[in-house]
């Protein structure tokens, strides 16, 4: 009878899943070099308008330029923090107000058709009512990023606590457990990976709502060299501004993505 070399097959399954992951790397970034190759060659041919969408050796030479005269840090850096508090504060204030609701199906019932409402909300609109209640400043900045992101988080937290298999809280009810123990020993170990993976999708909520903050009060941020850029004609601003904003925002997911991953080996 023929025996099954099992680690060979591992290996060679290993060495198929490398490949596959080098293939999709090689064609994004051969994907993105053409894309930059086009934008270059049209612009420079003159069938785009490169006042408004520049080119990409422009967009480098002033982001370099910028980046050597150090006045485009300070603008990243309080972008980054801003981004970082208010998906901080999204985050974990959306998940205690999902424990919260949960905790009491009075207050849950009470509280559902409101969560509809403010989730339905276009959150840009609250931002008078934030510089108002807290300042054109820092405060109403995170508190912008803040509200895009707690609503969703509540509400797929909330959701992902219901629908734990009902049979697992029966088997701890029927050992006595008290709700602290039914929500420490059931609820928040099979829920914690939908916990996880809700800090990747607050990572890009995070910065959408920093960057409509920035639009309408800040005086520093990668959102008011975007506005700035506009106001004074100045599109390549625009870009370069937009560029470090996807890489940046790239980072902290990626950062996001492999603490998810380790977060969810822990948990299996």
């Amino acid at each position: 009878m023929k025996t099954v070399d099992t680690e060979q097959i591992y290996r060679d399954y290993v060495r198929s899943q490398t490949r596959q992951r080098w293939y999709v790397f090689g064609t994004q970034v051969g994907l993105f070099a053409l894309f930059l190759a086009l934008w270059e060659w049209t612009a420079r041919m003159g069938w785009i308008n490169v006042l408004i969408f520049s080119y990409p050796s422009k967009v480098w030479n002033l982001f370099w330029e910028k980046l050597l005269d150090g006045s485009l840090l300070p603008h990243v850096f309080a972008t980054v923090l801003e981004t970082i508090v208010g998906f901080l504060l999204g985050t974990i204030l959306g998940t205690l107000i999902a424990i919260l609701i949960w905790w009491s199906p009075f207050l849950s019932r009470v509280l559902d058709p409101y969560l509809v409402i403010a989730n339905s909300m276009p959150k840009v609109a609250l931002g008078p009512l934030f510089i108002v209640g807290l300042g054109p400043g820092l405060l109403s900045i995170i508190g912008m990023a803040c509200s895009v992101s707690i609503i969703i988080t509540t509400l797929v937290v909330y959701t992902s606590f219901k629908e734990v298999d009902q049979n697992y809280i029966k088997v701890v009810r029927t050992f006595g457990a008290s709700k602290r123990q039914m929500f420490s020993l059931v609820i928040l170990p099979a829920t914690m990976p939908t916990i996880i993976s809700t800090l990747k999708v607050n990572v890009g909520l995070s910065w959408i709502g920093v960057i409509v903050g920035e639009f309408l009060v800040s005086k520093q941020g990668l959102g008011y060299l975007i506005v700035y850029g506009f106001q004074v004609f100045n599109f390549t601003l625009v870009m370069v501004s937009l560029v470090v904003v996807a890489v940046v925002a790239t980072l902290m997911y990626q950062a996001v993505a492999y603490l998810e991953r380790k977060l969810t080996t822990q948990f299996k």
